[in-house]
């Protein structure tokens, strides 16, 4: 005799993760942490243009050399490292930079605060990356940039990319700001273009204690550019007394010495803390492949992931339902699964191109299917998993999708009830 599926938590049932279980901690506040901090508060250096202050170019050297280049500039946000690198290098009006349709935001902001075109490239439908042959078919000459973004974690396809980049004469701009200690082909991101840039955001890999971000390069005079860009256009070279004096236009696009101590202590703990949070993650990952119409994260050979965020797809069609149903199935499983204490998400809504800031830099008629279906078809879990120790918690979580996926019934029900196709299916079997 089949035993019958535990009710599902929506419909009156026990939730899969109890009431009550901790919730998963990110960032990790540490002593250390508290004491990195406390250390800058009483030394009253509290801006990066103060006298001995040293937390900031300390982060700066701690980088570089965890990357493996030869530079490291520390700013304001990962925005901000993204801004200063397209002026750095020269980025303006009537320059065009490709930008991958799925990312955050800022990638394609950055583009359009130096007064160039983001002309928008579709992602491979596995890693969520830009797709280098949709990128090879919107190049041309006023391409200036490729910005490909290593999402969730996961590095881009940098060798193709390079080469359409070398081909073009173009600069290769890495946002790393989702993947801190990520590696392709045995080098880390932000080694791997012409410049890279992360965030350090308190939700990233390697936070800060507020805003902050992380420019590195091996060229000396994009460096250099970046110094004197970041501090109003003034003369990066040291000197006793400041001079005021702006060489170029600039920004005030300086990081503080509070949150480059917290995000120094932090890195001293990174790789420690990818190490210990990766079994649990992996073992998670192979719960969920197991449940049919679930396409969990893959890991193409010769990359590292970093996990940043997961991201599940759904295959409505191994489901027994229709391609078309793929929202409805997408709503369905987000709200069983939230009731059963899994805090999923959607995370994004539309893809770049779809945003009205974008839109009107979009040919008429362009279309970025993979990106639209990964948005349409996927749910994501975010920052939970970043927690060293979440282990326990993300099996918790795979017991909850593992009740979800016995009752798939129900949740086919909802689908079709919620679905324009659904519902005209349910009507044409009842006739």
């Amino acid at each position: 005799m089949t035993e019958r599926p535990q009710q599902l938590a929506m419909v009156g049932g026990p939730r899969a993760v109890p009431p009550g279980t901790a919730a998963p901690r990110w960032p990790v506040v540490t002593r250390d942490d508290e004491e990195a901090v406390a250390r800058v508060l009483a030394s009253g250096r509290l801006t990066a243009t103060a006298e001995g202050e040293e937390e900031v170019p300390g982060l700066e050297r701690e980088w570089a050399a965890y990357t493996g280049t030869a530079h490291c500039a520390a700013v304001g946000s990962g925005t901000a490292a993204l801004q200063l690198a397209l002026a750095a290098l020269g980025v303006g009006p009537g320059d065009e930079v490709v930008v991958p349709s799925l990312s955050m935001n800022a990638t394609a902001l950055a583009v359009l605060q130096q007064g160039a075109r983001p002309v928008f490239a579709d992602i491979d439908p596995d890693t969520y990356t830009m797709d280098p042959e949709a990128v090879r078919a919107v190049v041309g000459p006023r391409t200036k940039a490729l910005l490909p973004v290593h999402l969730h974690g996961l590095p881009a396809d940098m060798d193709a990319l390079r080469a359409v980049a070398d081909g073009l004469g173009a600069a290769l701009v890495e946002d790393a700001a989702q993947s801190h200690g990520a590696s392709y082909r045995g080098r880390r991101t932000g080694g791997l273009g012409t410049v890279g840039c992360f965030s350090l955001h308190p939700s990233k890999n390697l936070p800060s204690c507020g805003e902050g971000g992380l420019l590195t390069t091996d060229d000396p005079e994009l460096y250099e550019r970046v110094l004197r860009l970041r501090q109003f256009g003034e003369d990066p070279r040291p000197r006793r007394t400041r001079s005021y004096v702006s060489h170029t236009p600039g920004w005030n696009h300086r990081i503080g010495p509070v949150e480059a101590a917290f995000a120094r202590s932090q890195l001293a703990r990174l790789d420690a803390y990818g190490h210990r949070r990766t079994p649990g993650i992996l073992a998670f990952l192979d719960r969920l492949a197991a449940l049919p119409g679930l396409r969990v994260p893959v890991v193409p050979e010769g990359s590292a992931h970093v996990w940043h965020i997961l991201r599940f797809r759904l295959d409505p069609e191994a489901l027994g339902l229709g391609r078309e149903d793929a929202a409805a199935l997408r709503r369905a499983l987000h709200r069983a699964l939230r009731a059963e204490g899994v805090p999923v998400s959607r995370y994004q809504e539309a893809p770049l191109p779809a945003h009205p800031a974008f839109a009107p830099y979009v040919p008429a008629g362009a279309e970025f299917p993979v990106a639209r279906a990964v948005l349409t078809d996927s749910l994501c879990l975010q920052r939970r998993q970043l927690d060293p120790d979440s282990g326990p918690v993300l099996a918790a979580y795979a017991d909850g999708f593992e009740k979800v996926w016995e009752n798939l019934d129900l949740i086919r029900r909802m689908v079709r009830s919620a679905s324009p196709a659904g519902r005209e299916r349910q009507e044409v079997g009842a006739a």
